[in-house]
């Protein structure tokens, strides 16, 4: 009996799947040297740990004890705000600990000091080394005290819970995840460049977080129409949230627009990436 023969194709796509199997397992045993380091002092690693959660926690808890004496906040329930809260800190979170070697302070560093050349020539992917190059475990206790929080406004914000809501609001999150890491991308790729990270970023990461946690109501116009169709961030949480909660989309948008988030992230993070290409191709170090 004749074996079926092998076309060129075929042995192509084993070969990318053989190569992407290799560079996941590589990007593995990078996160696994990150933990490996820093679980060898425990003692740091949890006060860092608690620390982190620290953050989270007294920044939710000031609003929830400052609520009550105003009853609402633009007519959101403690609840409605918890889902939207939980849901931007979450993807942050995630997002932090996934592009964490992308952030403009890790990686000016690495500019700095010149050990960023040491990534241009081991044998391996540029943006696979970066992206295990800083993997903060610490980060961990800060995604199990978003979820709670959002888990807190699933329960108490009165929705009505579908399969169709609980896409929508995963696609929220990937698109967050996508979205932020882009910023990240874009202020680390900056850094080849100004050497030290860019203020002006963080005004628009973490600055940006801290906007999309709260409803949009409560801000100017100006600022609602900027973070919506200058910068689209009102695309990644916002809108999802007011679907699920059955209230309308602002300026008369249609539904749709409540379902574009996992959209909006990737095309922000394929544009990020193609930033990076362009100042990896300009880098010249800084003769450290």
């Amino acid at each position: 009996m004749d074996k079926p023969s092998v076309t060129p194709q075929h042995r192509q796509k084993e070969g990318r799947l053989a190569s992407a199997i290799h560079h996941l397992r590589l990007y593995f045993l990078l996160l696994r040297a990150q933990a490996r380091s820093q679980a060898v002092y425990r003692v740091s690693f949890a006060l860092d740990a608690v620390g982190s959660a620290f953050i989270t926690l007294s920044e939710f808890a000031a609003f929830v004890l400052v609520l009550p004496r105003f009853g609402s906040l633009s007519g959101w329930t403690l609840g409605e705000v918890a889902l939207l809260y939980g849901l931007a800190e979450l993807a942050f979170v995630l997002m932090d600990l996934m592009f964490g070697g992308f952030d403009a302070p890790n990686l000016s560093q690495h500019v700095r000091s010149g050990s960023f050349n040491t990534f241009l020539l081991r044998p391996a992917p540029l943006r696979l080394q970066i992206f295990g190059s800083d993997f903060a475990l610490r980060r961990v206790t800060r995604i199990f005290l978003a979820a709670g929080i959002l888990a807190y406004g699933i329960t108490a914000s009165g929705a009505v819970w579908t399969p169709e809501a609980a896409l929508l609001l995963t696609g929220s999150v990937l698109g967050m995840v996508a979205f932020f890491g882009g910023l990240f991308v874009i202020g680390g790729t900056l850094t080849f460049w100004t050497v030290d990270s860019v203020e002006a970023m963080n005004v628009l990461t973490y600055g940006g977080r801290t906007l999309i946690s709260y409803p949009m109501d409560i801000y100017g116009q100006f600022l609602r129409k900027t973070f919506t169709y200058l910068i689209p961030a009102a695309f990644l949480s916002y809108f999802p949230v007011l679907h699920v909660l059955g209230r309308p989309l602002p300026d008369g948008l249609p539904l749709l627009a409540a379902s574009l988030s996992p959209l909006v992230g990737p095309v922000m993070l394929a544009a990020a990436f193609a930033f990076w290409r362009v100042g990896v191709r300009h880098y010249g170090g800084t003769g450290t």
